[in-house]
């Protein structure tokens, strides 16, 4: 038998199975790899937000992550909900020893859940940044995340351009920064820089349907698309079209929509171009 690529996932587990932990695999599924992960904390959640969390404790994450490079070494790995400093720590110890460096690392610096409620302490927000963004290969975050991390209001797609080389130059890893919450736009974009190459990726927006999981499935399907054996700027476009898909193809569970990573792998859509003028500030 031909092995699967394996893929780790470090994050939260949502108990009404649109985000974290649970979207992850759902990913990892669809697009033909081995899942596995390690579970940061317990949320009580459902499509109308999150009532309560319980973070694991350090040595358990910790030993999720051995666990799995033990036995299933993956090809890629990507986090999620880290919520605390111990946490943080536990995850960046690890992957700054010799045997975490070389697996490639997609950091989604979760804060804030759609619904409101904060994923992330404020007072982890320096180890984040300090301890973990370093060793990222990628870091996937949201409008409201980059301001953060950037520390400044972002308004247009230009200002997307200049926080992702912000981001760059400060960690020295790639950014792909998130657009779809920019106002006035037709279009959800979103710009890859890595330093070398810089890409514009749009999709028409899907209008009516929730996007309550969307970063997780995005960061999870560029993941993946690594362990498959693609370079970044390739696994971002092909996570990209992975996402509108999954969106477009939304379907019903109860009174709620969920995406749909099943409908993600067909069809791919031309979502990305490379930008080749000089950013302006």
């Amino acid at each position: 038998m031909k092995p699967l690529p394996i893929v780790l996932t470090i994050a939260g587990s949502d108990s009404g199975g649109g985000a974290g932990i649970q979207a992850d695999l759902k990913t990892f599924a669809a697009l033909g790899v081995h899942g596995t992960s390690a579970i940061t904390c317990l949320t009580a959640q459902n499509p109308k937000g999150i009532s309560a969390i319980q973070a694991a404790k350090p040595a358990i994450v910790r030993a999720q992550i051995e666990a799995v490079f033990a036995e299933l070494r993956p090809t890629a790995v990507k986090t999620g909900m880290l919520f605390d400093t111990a946490i943080i720590r536990a995850v960046a110890d690890f992957f700054g020893t010799q045997r975490g460096r070389r697996t490639p690392l997609v950091v989604d610096p979760v804060m804030v859940a759609t619904s409101g409620a904060r994923l992330l302490k404020p007072a982890a927000l320096r180890a984040l940044q300090t301890e973990l963004l370093p060793l990222a290969t990628l870091i996937t975050p949201n409008l409201d995340e980059a301001e953060i991390l950037v520390g400044t209001k972002l308004k247009s797609v230009e200002d997307l351009r200049a926080a992702a080389r912000m981001i760059h130059q400060r960690f020295h890893c790639a950014a792909l920064m998130k657009g779809g919450h920019l106002r006035g736009l037709r279009d959800a974009v979103d710009i890859f820089f890595d330093g070398k190459t810089e890409l514009f990726l749009s999709a028409p927006f899907v209008r009516g349907v929730s996007t309550h999981g969307t970063g997780c499935t995005y960061s999870a399907a560029i993941a993946a698309y690594l362990a498959l054996g693609h370079d970044l700027p390739r696994a971002v476009q092909l996570a990209k079209n992975f996402i509108t898909r999954a969106i477009a193809h939304s379907v019903r569970a109860g009174k709620h929509s969920v995406l749909n990573p099943a409908a993600g792998c067909s069809f791919p859509l031309r979502t990305a171009r490379r930008l080749c003028y000089p950013h302006r500030p």
